[in-house]
């Protein structure tokens, strides 16, 4: 039987991404001599081999993406050679399916009732409901006052690293989106090792390189981040400054879904700015 796309895709960003680590390392950073003058940056693959105890012509073809299976003796051995932290080891381990994960296309999930209702309830704070690939599947009044009306977003022009990257008006709302941008990248690959080659992941992908050369440019990088809170400030075009502390909370339902939550800080006035925008100063 030939390989499916989703393996291919994923052993080419395995061997990409163990690239990516290598380069980035000096000699110096693993504790070896630096020796003749280097024409490339980073380790040799010799060297990558060397420290993880593996061949040399095998951790080569796993560069290159070939079909050959790396246990997770292995593995362990690779992320420590190459000084991979835990979302990076994670990633690592996810793209080969050890330990197991999700795989396969990722469906877009029915909102479960209960997650619902409790975005409904946040009449205060901008909420809303992202499936796995961060697509917005539904908000409350709060977030649409906030970062605008998502129900005049079709198709990827709804999804969250669209935004960040593909959407003007959003990026303009984002003060410190230099900060946030890559972050966010890293967090959203972290996620999707899993769907590597699904064909509605690659198609959001294959748009944001062409449209947007700080997307490509991250990219091909190959960062993966942890989740990570952090305070978001907003430039809103009525209101003016306000300041988020933002957070998210996945289903445990396995849907892939997750809530996320934008509370308003006392910073820059933000609660009362976001009271106004609600109910224009009347409770």
């Amino acid at each position: 039987m030939g390989v499916s796309r989703s393996e291919a895709a994923k052993r080419r960003e395995f061997g990409a991404f163990l690239r990516s680590r290598r380069t980035r390392l000096t000699p110096s950073d693993v504790g070896l001599k630096a020796g003749p003058r280097r024409r490339t940056p980073g380790l040799r693959r010799e060297e990558v081999a060397q420290l993880a105890g593996v061949g040399t012509t095998w951790y080569t073809w796993l560069e290159q993406g070939r079909d050959v299976r790396a246990s997770s003796e292995v593995l362990c051995a690779l992320a420590e050679a190459l000084r991979l932290d835990r979302a990076e080891r994670q990633y690592l381990f996810e793209l080969t399916g050890r330990p197991a994960g999700e795989t396969g296309p990722a469906a877009r999930p029915e909102v479960a009732q209960p997650l619902r209702r409790m975005l409904n309830t946040l009449t205060d704070q901008p909420a809303y409901i992202l499936d796995r690939r961060w697509d917005v599947l539904c908000w409350n009044r709060a977030s649409e006052v906030v970062f605008g009306d998502y129900s005049k977003l079709a198709g990827d022009e709804r999804n969250s690293l669209y935004m960040i990257f593909g959407n003007p008006d959003h990026r303009r709302l984002l003060v410190d989106w230099r900060d946030l941008a890559p972050v966010a990248l890293g967090m959203f690959r972290a996620e999707n090792a899993g769907v590597a080659g699904d064909p509605n992941y690659d198609r959001l992908v294959d748009t944001l390189m062409d449209r947007s050369p700080e997307f490509r440019y991250f990219w091909e990088r190959h960062e993966v981040s942890r989740y990570t809170p952090i305070n978001k400030r907003i430039h809103h075009p009525v209101a003016g400054r306000m300041v988020f502390e933002y957070n998210s909370f996945t289903a445990d339902d396995r849907s892939g879904a997750k809530l996320v939550v934008y509370t308003p800080l006392r910073e820059e006035g933000t609660q009362e700015k976001l009271q106004e925008l609600l109910y224009g100063g009347c409770r």
